[in-house]
């Protein structure tokens, strides 16, 4: 059946006016952005760290053992010659005295050695018996007292052992951690204790291996408690490791505070400044304004005029706890989004909503 002409032109009126629907406007999305201003050189120069002792040891037993008793507990302050935990003491005490029973039976041999070398010496002159056996009397002598001799070095040694079963400090300090509980049967040297020592504290660091030749002993810096960021406190490096973690392949260094705080204790959370280098202020944005363009880094910057945006290519010179330093592709003045990138095109209106504040540069004198 064939349709009438007027409807066939009806229909394909309606059909064009299909094709020429307006398309939806795309949404003005809302955006939070940062302004580029050189001037993070202060930033870059602060190190996170913790405070410790100059001397922190690994208290053990010098013998083996099942422990009986352990007398202190971590945060513990503990003075030279305490005890701080006991073994077992009855493996110890027959064995020194089975020692002193082994000194008496050489003492005796010594004892009978002795005699019989003295009438041994006076047949000898009245030439009752031969040089020979004289000779043989002399040895059985010197043999003897090197036996008595080997046996009271032994007892010595049970004694010793037997004194060993009390760990004692060996300083003045706080017992940071412990490392084995009452009941538990420790092997000689295994530790039980670790204790910082009284005296000199520092602040270890661990920095990246790009700046450790920023470092050098007897540098002089500033330091600051995160408890109280106000109070800052000279400090000088003391020692800078040779080596790197091998598991977070950083350097650790070592800051020593001579005037510290009355209230700086050990595991509190330190800042170590470092004055800035000479290169001059460096651009830093927030980690969330980082996007990918290809295998490179990228940012969106908000054309002031239009309010619309485009990606920028940039390079990335370091990231670090506050954002990632830009070192070329950014002038100052120019406004980047800082949050919500991926959910951006190329040419989209934005509306800017608000602005991230840049990282506080620590005080420092």
């Amino acid at each position: 059946m064939r349709l009438p002409v007027a409807m066939i032109a009806l229909l394909a009126v309606a059909l064009t006016g299909c094709g020429e629907a307006e398309q939806p406007a795309d949404p003005v999305r809302p955006v939070v952005t940062v302004t580029v201003m050189p001037g993070a050189a202060a930033t870059r120069d602060v190190y996170s760290g913790e405070v410790r002792a100059r001397v922190e040891t690994d208290l053990a037993f010098r013998v083996g053992g099942k422990i009986t008793a352990r007398l202190v507990d971590a945060g513990a302050r503990v003075k030279a010659g305490q005890a701080l935990a006991r073994l077992d003491p009855d493996d110890a005490k027959l064995a020194a005295d089975a020692a002193r029973a082994q000194i008496a039976s050489s003492e005796s041999d010594l004892a009978l050695a002795r005699s019989e070398l003295d009438r041994a010496r006076d047949l000898l002159a009245r030439q009752f018996i031969s040089p020979s056996a004289f000779d043989a009397r002399s040895a059985a002598f010197k043999a003897a007292a090197a036996r008595a001799e080997q046996t009271r070095a032994q007892a010595a040694l049970s004694v010793n052992q037997q004194a060993y079963t009390t760990l004692v400090a060996d300083g003045d300090g706080l017992v940071l951690s412990v490392a084995a509980e009452t009941g538990q049967v420790v092997s000689a040297g295994q530790p039980v204790l670790r204790v910082a020592r009284e005296g000199p504290m520092e602040v270890v660091i661990s920095v990246p291996e790009g700046q450790v030749a920023r470092f050098r002993a007897g540098q002089p810096v500033a330091l600051s408690l995160w408890a109280r960021p106000e109070a800052v406190f000279p400090g000088v490096v003391r020692e800078v490791s040779g080596g790197a973690d091998p598991v977070t392949r950083t350097f650790a260094v070592r800051v020593a505070a001579p005037k510290h705080p009355e209230g700086m204790r050990v595991g509190m959370t330190a800042n170590v400044v470092t004055a800035p280098d000479a290169g001059g202020p460096i651009i830093v944005v927030p980690l969330g304004a980082l996007a990918k363009e290809g295998e490179a880094s990228a940012v969106w910057v908000v054309d002031p005029k239009t309010s619309r945006v485009a990606t920028r290519i940039v390079r990335v010179g370091m990231y670090r706890e506050d954002g990632a330093t830009i070192e070329s592709g950014l002038a100052a003045g120019e406004i980047v989004v800082a949050a919500g990138v991926h959910k951006l095109r190329a040419g989209q209106l934005v509306r800017l909503q608000g602005t991230a504040a840049p990282a506080p540069a620590p005080a420092a004198r």
